[in-house]
């Protein structure tokens, strides 16, 4: 073998000894991390996938009767919520494929957003009054409800100050987070929709004690806020409001006015019985229950579909709420801990509402069941609010097989 022949080989594998040496290190320094990218959780896209298709399936049998009556197309109100879905869909592989520690930087321009449509709602001709509500805003012919972009704008904002710590007296919190928020809730509560501010309340106690909140501040404010509600209740909330909690405990005082959709409603849920009626075949849409594929869907697919198919909607949610918080629970770092846990309870918490005031075991509210009630801004927003969960869900910290054994 020639001399130069020899120096050039021993260049070669030096050459590949180093390129080797790279690739142990870099293996090293990813396996050291232990963050790898896996797939969205693939129980909760089937979960979503089933509670948005059951949600097409009552709107078109809950809303079908009342467009044949007015002469419409009795596919309206489906066509509407499927070009809302498809809105939706593109906004959940967004949010799937974003990286959700970026939204951070969103936080304050998201809210400013809110905010300024809130204030068009409440205090311009933009402002739709529907049932005495002044909730939605028309732009460019579109109708939206800016109230449920609050839900993932508080989530998020709660989620990016409390991920250090849970310090309530901080004035950068405050100017970062709490005006904002406390300046949306009253912007919400003007319109009026107090159900919202519920929602937003009782998701901010949420966030705040999976944080790491102190339960003593919590309690002293729990008490500060039950008599508040006792104040509120003589002097601030208005009188269908308070007829609304007398009207749930009482609806046979006025059957045939206040107290007239919490017993067709009810009417709805014994006559479904186990097995219900069959699809299609509900009675109380025909004119008896209002609103019946909005706020009280719940109660026509009772009606159809009887306590086997409220017990299927109940399990969806259910596992929904379980994949949630295990998602939140095997996310590496506290920002995206605390967006998975507000994320899932604000949706979670509304489809309990939604489905308590069907059953009258809450007082009358105007929420939409999430997925499945009629309502493009909530199915747009959900499908964000899942796109995220779904990102987080693709974060996770798994042991690998140390590295120097493959040498």
């Amino acid at each position: 073998m020639k001399k130069g022949e020899g120096s050039l080989r021993k260049m070669s594998y030096r050459k590949s000894d180093r390129l080797r040496d790279e690739y142990i290190e870099r293996r090293k320094s990813q396996r050291s991390r232990g963050m790898i990218l896996s797939a969205p959780d693939k129980v909760l896209l089937i979960t979503v996938s089933f509670l948005v298709i059951i949600g097409f399936m009552a709107i078109f049998s809950a809303s079908a009767p009342k467009c044949i009556e007015e002469g419409g197309n009795p596919i309206q109100f489906l066509f509407k919520q499927f070009i809302c879905f498809v809105i939706g869909f593109f906004g959940l592989r967004f949010f799937t494929n974003y990286d959700y520690k970026k939204l951070a930087d969103w936080n304050m321009i998201f809210a400013g957003i809110i905010i300024v449509l809130l204030i068009l709602v409440d205090f311009t001709p933009l402002g739709v009054m529907v049932n005495g509500a002044k909730r939605w805003i028309n732009l460019l012919g579109f109708q939206l409800q800016p109230s449920e972009f609050a839900k993932p704008a508080v989530v998020l904002m709660l989620a990016t100050i409390f991920r250090k710590d849970a310090e309530l007296f901080d004035k950068i919190k405050w100017t970062n987070a709490f005006i904002p928020i406390i300046f949306m809730v009253l912007l919400i509560f003007i319109q009026p929709n107090l159900s919202m501010v519920i929602l937003l309340g009782v998701t901010t106690i949420a966030i705040y004690l999976c944080a790491g909140g102190s339960l003593k501040l919590f309690f002293s404010f729990l008490g500060a806020g039950i008599m508040t509600i006792i104040v509120a209740a003589t002097t601030i909330i208005k009188p269908y409001q308070m007829q609304r909690i007398t009207t749930w405990q009482h609806p046979e005082l006025d059957p045939q006015g206040a107290g007239y959709n919490i017993i067709q409603s009810l009417i709805a849920f014994a006559s479904g019985g186990f097995t219900g009626v069959g699809y299609g075949g509900s009675i109380q849409k025909l004119s008896y229950l209002p609103e019946c594929h909005t706020d009280f869907i719940f109660a026509i697919i009772a009606e159809e579909l009887g306590w086997i198919g409220c017990v299927l909607i109940i399990g969806l949610f259910w596992t929904l709420i379980h994949r949630g918080f295990i998602i939140a629970s095997r996310c590496p770092d506290m920002f995206g801990k605390l967006l998975a846990v507000g994320i899932t309870f604000s949706l979670g918490f509304q489809a309990f509402l939604n489905m308590s005031v069907a059953s009258s075991f809450f007082p009358t509210t105007g929420v939409p069941l999430p997925f499945i009630s009629y309502g493009g801004s909530s199915l747009i927003v959900s499908m964000c609010m899942i796109g995220v969960l779904l990102n987080i869900s693709k974060k996770r910290i798994k042991r690998i097989r140390n590295v120097e054994n493959e040498q």
